[in-house]
């Protein structure tokens, strides 16, 4: 099926579909979601390849590949695709991330001084509308269909359907409530009664939809609705007023005793499996078996400008090298903030160095390094037979490797192509903190950007990055972020040879996500099990450090503690701001971070920023519609 939904963009559904306008949300995007040739509907085959469309129109942008026939008119194509608009409006303005681009509008999104005018958040709005339509006319018309294999289609397209309500809930509040094709211009539904519809949508499907873990790869089956409900009913009491913590924690369990399972293969060998879940073959790797609704991409046979390659290509500028991440080259753009690194514990050189094994007569020596070329040399530590390693604090300048302070046994790099020579040519290093291994067995070295922690999971690159933002337009203000890559388990770049797009699959929804749901709503009154809480979080605290080192016991969890720890499982993962919202965090000046409320500092904005507008160009045409407060 994941290839199928990759390849259906440009096959079945040039051949199936006709271009068409409606008024389903009062949208203008270009929109062929009109299911009307009868062979698309002929029999289940047909069918779902239709279905295709529905999962496809979250994933890609339009009806040619990566730019050319936009599904949505009046924005750039590549802005408008779902995950990227999603990381727009629920990372970007937040304290994960910064851009330093200058495109109207958005550095609106950090300095969270939007309008209703906002082409990122309009974007966002006309493609959650659009997935409405698609899903509505699917369900219209599979519903003929007498296969019984349709209702399991019908009801992955019911769920579609409830999840672009779930974000339309989430990101705009009261929108119309639309389950039919029709060019009426439809009533706005409030909050509470789009909660009901979705809620009811997810209960009324779950049994139709497949077992755990039995449909293809890149659809969703039962464990997928019990999720949905898990997230939807841990945000309750904020959309609705009505707080839903038990029945949160119910449907957290069931995907909990599902057959999903956090991944622990760590494939790469790198000492933690957590960054399996961000590589190019995590569709393979161990990491799908951990992904509840994830979004499919192939560097050749489904390429955006969004998705995964933005992901990538945008977080990579400065001194990094883009071929470590699979691709030809950095957009320097995105960056986080301090906030987010400094929720990382951070622990001492000589800890790191303790731990790595024995010290030696092997040391690095010159003015990059602490002790300059005067010495004594700062020593490596032996991690095998001939291998060393070190973490060091470096500053500009050039190091050698020599042993025991002898200029007669001393390597150089020459050529500057990480292969050591006897006596070679000074290596020259910019300052920052580096992990120094040496291979005297292949003669090669690396010297690698590191940030001195435990915890795995702080993936970022520091070198000639500056923690503190004085100014966004530079990528070289706030460090930059590691995470995803367009590399497989084996080192491997993705399938697009030339490095343009990017095979990394997007978790949507991801078992650890479920983990914190039941923790929280346990605490918040939610009746849960405090010590099976504990217990889960500790598999995603051993597989992020190696160990039990980190480890908690029930007494230790509190609502802070789970929210930073939600942001450092989940960053860049489109969760955060609706996570600080539910905390009463995402306008108060109760947390700030650098240049929230557009001030370098951070301060606090007006309440009504918890919702987007709904576009001007919605409250223009329909009469039946009323504009969020504040806008």
């Amino acid at each position: 099926m994941k290839n199928l939904i990759k390849q259906i963009f440009f096959v079945t559904i040039l051949s199936t579909l006709f271009v068409g306008c409606h008024d389903e949300l009062d949208q203008s995007p270009t929109d062929p979601d009109s299911f009307t040739e009868e062979d698309v509907f002929a029999n289940a085959t047909e069918a779902k390849g239709a279905l295709a469309k529905l999962y496809a129109s979250l994933a890609l942008t339009g009806q040619d590949g990566p730019a050319g026939q936009a599904d949505i008119s009046d924005i750039d194509e590549g802005f408008s695709q779902y995950s990227r608009m999603l990381f727009n409006l629920n990372e970007l303005t937040t304290d994960h991330a910064v851009v330093g681009w200058g495109d109207a509008g958005l550095p609106d999104l950090h300095g969270q001084y939007w309008s209703g005018s906002n082409d990122f958040t309009e974007a966002m709005y006309y493609r959650l509308a659009q997935e409405v339509s698609f899903c509505n006319s699917f369900i219209a018309n599979a519903s003929v269909l007498s296969d019984e294999e349709v209702t399991s289609f019908i009801a992955e397209a019911r769920f579609l359907r409830a999840f672009a309500y779930y974000n339309l809930i989430d990101l705009y509040g009261n929108v119309p409530l639309v389950t039919e094709v029709t060019t009426d211009l439809p009533l706005q539904a409030s909050r509470a009664e789009l909660f009901d519809f979705v809620e009811t949508e997810l209960l009324e499907i779950q049994d139709n939809l497949k077992t755990s873990g039995s449909n293809e790869y890149g659809r969703v089956d039962q464990v997928a609705a019990w999720a949905l409900l898990s997230k939807l009913y841990l945000n309750a009491e904020v959309w609705t007023g009505t707080a839903r913590y038990t029945d949160c924690v119910t449907y957290s369990n069931n995907v909990i005793n599902s057959s999903y399972r956090i991944n622990t293969n760590d494939a790469n060998g790198n000492g933690t499996a957590y960054d399996e879940l961000f590589l190019a073959d995590n569709d393979t790797n161990g990491a799908q078996n951990e992904f509840i609704f994830a979004l499919n991409f192939d560097g050749l046979r489904s390429q955006t400008y969004g998705g995964s390659t933005f992901l990538v290509h945008a977080a990579i500028g400065g001194s990094m090298d883009a071929t470590e991440f699979g691709v030809n080259g950095g957009w320097g753009g995105l960056r986080t903030t301090k906030n987010l690194v400094e929720k990382f514990p951070v622990l001492s050189l000589a800890d790191l160095n303790t731990a790595l094994g024995t010290q030696s007569d092997w040391g690095i020596v010159g003015d990059g390094t602490p002790n300059g070329w005067g010495g004594p040399d700062t020593e490596m530590y032996q991690t095998g037979t001939n291998q060393f390693a070190l973490y060091a604090e470096l500053t500009d300048g050039f190091l050698k490797f020599r042993f025991n302070e002898d200029w007669g046994n001393n390597y150089g790099d020459n050529g500057a192509d990480g292969s050591l020579e006897s006596g070679g040519e000074n290596i020259a290093v910019t300052a920052g903190t580096y992990l120094i291994t040496l291979d005297l067995d292949a003669l090669t070295y690396s010297i690698i950007s590191f940030t001195p922690t435990s915890d795995q999971r702080a993936m970022f690159y520091a070198d000639g990055q500056n923690l503190e933002i004085t100014d966004i337009s530079e990528f070289t203000e706030g460090y930059a972020v590691t995470k995803f890559k367009n590399i497989d388990s084996n080192g491997n770049q993705g399938a697009d040879s030339a490095g343009d797009f990017v095979d990394t699959d997007l978790p949507l929804i991801r078992l650890a996500e479920i983990y914190f749901n039941y923790a929280e709503a346990s605490l918040r009154g939610g009746g849960g099990d405090l010590n099976l809480a504990s217990n889960k979080i500790n598999e995603l605290l051993e597989r992020a450090t190696g160990g039990t080192n980190a480890n908690i016991s029930s007494s230790d969890i509190t609502l802070d503690y789970l929210l930073d720890e939600r942001s450092k499982e989940l960053y860049w993962e489109g969760q955060r701001r609706t996570d600080l919202i539910r905390y009463d965090y995402f306008t108060t000046d109760t947390y700030v971070w650098p240049f929230k409320g557009n001030d370098p500092s951070g301060t606090s904005v007006s309440s009504y920023r918890n919702l987007f507008p709904l576009p001007t160009s919605i409250i223009t045409v329909n009469p039946n519609l009323s504009q969020n407060e504040g806008y």
